[in-house]
């Protein structure tokens, strides 16, 4: 397994920390933001790494490319849930459920069609709208687990998720357009 494998499967993992730091009532809710924040960070970091490295010293793979697109989303996924589950909590406003759904919801369908190209050996890579979709979510999720409240970033995490949930219906449906040959079984 290569670099580039190996730190998209650290981010798997770091889901799982995550998960703990959030659910696991260990800190106080300042400090739980703070250590999640910075997880999220870290995890997020690896991403950009694991693709950088991936093209610079030419380790794409296949894995690479079914595992990156997955972790990203158990990442964020994982994430959005976490922030509604903390509601109020969260200084600088409440994640709306309903962006949630709708991004999850196109989540879904995208997965459906890679296990629908892959049993077809047909490898669905990511696309620059979707990667900018990821990056739009993770910069929308830091600003949300920012445990300083501030008006100016509560306004900054509002536009952030409509940006983030424009880019996912987009970048979704442009998969769909993309991939309608593997929609035609």
């Amino acid at each position: 397994m290569n670099i580039a494998n190996k730190l998209t499967i650290l981010r798997v993992i770091l889901v799982f920390v995550f998960m703990a730091v959030i659910w696991i009532p260990i800190f106080d809710i300042l400090t739980t933001l703070w250590v999640a924040l910075l997880i999220f960070i870290v995890a997020s970091l690896t991403d950009f790494l694991d693709g950088y490295l991936a093209r610079k010293l030419n380790l794409v793979t296949n894995l690479g490319k079914f595992m990156d697109p997955l972790a990203d989303k158990m990442l964020v996924a994982t994430a959005m849930i976490a922030l509604i589950y903390l509601g109020d909590k969260v200084p600088n406003g409440v994640l709306p459920a309903w962006i949630v759904v709708l991004i999850l919801l196109r989540e879904f369908m995208i997965s459906g069609i890679r296990l629908v190209a892959a049993n077809n050996n047909i490898v669905v890579a990511a696309n620059n709208l979707g990667k900018a979709k990821t990056v739009a979510q993770m910069v929308m999720i830091v600003v949300y687990l920012c445990p300083i409240s501030n008006g100016m970033l509560q306004s900054i995490a509002l536009i952030l998720a409509y940006l983030s949930l424009i880019l996912t219906v987009v970048s979704g449906a442009k998969y769909m357009i993309d991939n309608k040959e593997v929609l035609k079984e």
